[in-house]
């Protein structure tokens, strides 16, 4: 099992959103970095666990875990001219956005950005490192344990 952080922003999808999304699943949809996108194409397994991170908000932070539920696919949304997530190179042949389905686990405490600052144990997290901008980070299995333990 791996462990990621999604960032995303509650006024896309927050962690109530998917408390009330039909069977507290839904689609980690719009990502447009390659990165991120390779994470979720290569290397996340269905049963995965994720950091549910609120971004671009008043208070940023961890608000809740969840898991990954459904493995890649593509993104639809690439191909909608009416969405914001359109792109115009992709086709269905050869779709260039995927992205994975995620599930709640549990809603928990907002753990905000500036305290997850505050531990020296997550001093090396990825999420904490300057210019960091990823949508999508792998956590270290020792950084999830020490987060599991404050929330």
């Amino acid at each position: 099992m791996r462990y990621w952080l999604m960032k995303s922003e509650p006024e896309e999808c927050s962690i109530d959103d998917l408390a009330r999304a039909p069977k507290k699943s839904t689609a980690w949809f719009g990502v447009r970095n390659y990165l991120a996108r390779n994470y979720m194409r290569d290397q996340m397994q269905l049963g995965d666990r994720v950091l549910f991170y609120h971004s671009s908000c008043e208070v940023p932070g961890i608000a809740g875990i969840a898991e990954v539920s459904k493995l890649a696919y593509p993104d639809e949304t690439q191909f909608d001219k009416k969405s914001k997530y359109f792109d115009p190179k992709a086709t269905r042949e050869n779709p260039r956005w995927v992205h994975v389905d995620v599930k709640l686990v549990k809603k928990t405490r907002l753990v905000p950005l500036s305290e997850l600052r505050t531990y020296p144990q997550l001093a090396k997290m990825q999420l904490l490192q300057r210019g960091n901008r990823l949508s999508i980070t792998p956590v270290d299995p020792a950084e999830w344990k020490f987060i599991e333990k404050i929330l």
